[in-house]
């Protein structure tokens, strides 16, 4: 089972960031009040309990809480902000990305494996 790390600052960002250079990097932007956004939260979870501890880093960011950090992303990997919404980025660009009710524990599994 694969675990994510919740990231708040722009520091904890530009590293996880850097780190794609090396490993793969999912990140899961979550919205706290949207009820749409509680439900891909709940595909990612599945999707984790199942992932057999790959070698791809898990961030989440909560968009409302990490305004900077969300925008930041959106600037960064060229996507523009969607919550929810999941990018997979590799070496610092963006590999993949999915929102709101495309993003499932199947969809999921079938571009990450």
């Amino acid at each position: 089972m694969s675990q994510y790390k919740e990231i708040q600052s722009l520091e904890e960002w530009n590293s996880a960031l850097e780190g794609s250079a090396d490993r793969p990097l999912v990140v899961f932007k979550h919205s706290t009040t949207c009820p749409v956004s509680a439900n891909a939260y709940e595909e990612f979870t599945k999707y984790l309990e199942h992932d057999s501890g790959s070698d791809t880093d898990y961030v989440l960011v909560k968009v409302i809480e990490s305004r900077p950090v969300s925008n930041q992303i959106a600037e960064d990997v060229a996507v523009k902000h969607e919550s929810p919404q999941i990018i997979m980025i590799k070496n610092k660009e963006k590999y993949w990305s999915a929102t709101h009710w495309a993003i499932t524990e199947a969809h999921m599994r079938a571009v990450m494996q």
